[in-house]
């Protein structure tokens, strides 16, 4: 795996938008995450296409993965943090300059839609990506809490074995130990990684998913899980990590989680509320080695390094 350099104050970070358009309010949110991050030390480099809505939902897959390429490409951007979700940033697949990618490996990163780039650069390349907090929610979060996360593993190198804050709870769902290397974010994203010209490796691996409730029923959260299931990723597995799914019904993931498995895997499975989409989101590398243990109290934490000291 390639890892990336961690960050020094008044480097410059580079903002992306590969997924939703910055439109109407967006804008003001993200000129406003824009300051809290200049405030805290940074520079902050917009791409050229930012604010293109070119197709009227999202800008175009030309622009958004020139705006990728060229932040790779430029030697003055140590991070690239992506501006925001939504639901298609697949779109710039075939596009990415993969060979640019691995030759300027830096910090790309953010959650929900996010994490279908982030997982496919990582199969790609063999660069350490993550999920944590898209740029926009730094001004859209009630506390500050996934900012400082992001900070204490990017920028201060702390504790990096440890996923989160050092009292986050850990709910067994099924006990055992495991290690692989970590991969997923969104379940609905990473259903649709697992088959075609552009699926991801699941073999060995520990998954982490979760999804948003508001959007996503149990039913078709259940969809996705079968289609994972009938496609053999929970096959090739070493262990499965839950995250956030908060629905009116008051159904859980955990319960869909074992609807679907139905007793036929013996792989540990763990129950956290510190990624995806809610208020505490932790830094999760994708394609790091991460060790599953449930007779600990912190039952999931980082074996290699996610982060490399100048």
């Amino acid at each position: 795996m390639i890892i990336p350099n961690k960050l020094k104050l008044g480097d410059t970070i580079g903002v992306v938008a590969p997924s939703s358009p910055i439109i109407g309010e967006k804008v003001d949110e993200l000129k406003l995450a824009k300051k809290i991050v200049e405030d805290y030390g940074f520079k902050i480099k917009l791409s050229k296409n930012i604010y293109s809505n070119t197709n009227g939902y999202s800008s175009t897959a030309e622009e958004k993965a020139e705006d990728i390429n060229e932040m790779f490409a430029d030697k003055e951007v140590k991070m690239i943090w992506c501006a925001n979700g939504g639901e298609n940033s697949n779109i710039v697949f075939e596009k990415l300059d993969y060979d640019t990618i691995k030759e300027n490996p830096k910090i790309i990163c953010g959650y929900s839609d996010i994490t279908s780039l982030t997982n496919m650069i990582t199969q790609r390349t063999g660069l350490v990506t993550y999920s944590c907090t898209n740029f926009k929610t730094i001004a859209t979060d009630e506390t500050d809490y996934s900012f400082n996360q992001a900070m204490r593993v990017f920028l201060k190198n702390e504790n990096t074995n440890i996923i989160g804050d050092k009292n986050e709870k850990y709910e067994t769902i099924q006990e055992g130990t495991a290690q692989g290397q970590l991969i997923g974010g969104n379940l609905e994203l990473t259903k649709g990684l697992v088959v075609g010209k552009y699926k991801v490796d699941f073999k060995d691996k520990i998954l982490f998913l979760e999804e948003l409730g508001f959007e996503t029923s149990p039913a078709f959260a259940s969809n996705y899980l079968y289609f994972m299931k009938q496609n053999g990723v929970f096959d090739q597995i070493k262990g499965l990590w839950i995250g956030n799914y908060e629905h009116e019904s008051g159904i859980s993931l955990e319960k869909i989680v074992l609807d679907t498995l139905e007793g036929e895997y013996k792989f540990p499975i763990i129950k956290s509320n510190n990624f995806g989409h809610i208020e505490k989101k932790a830094v999760v590398p994708i394609g790091v080695k991460a060790k599953i243990d449930t007779k600990k109290e912190r039952k999931i934490e980082l074996i290699e390094e996610c982060i490399r000291s100048r």
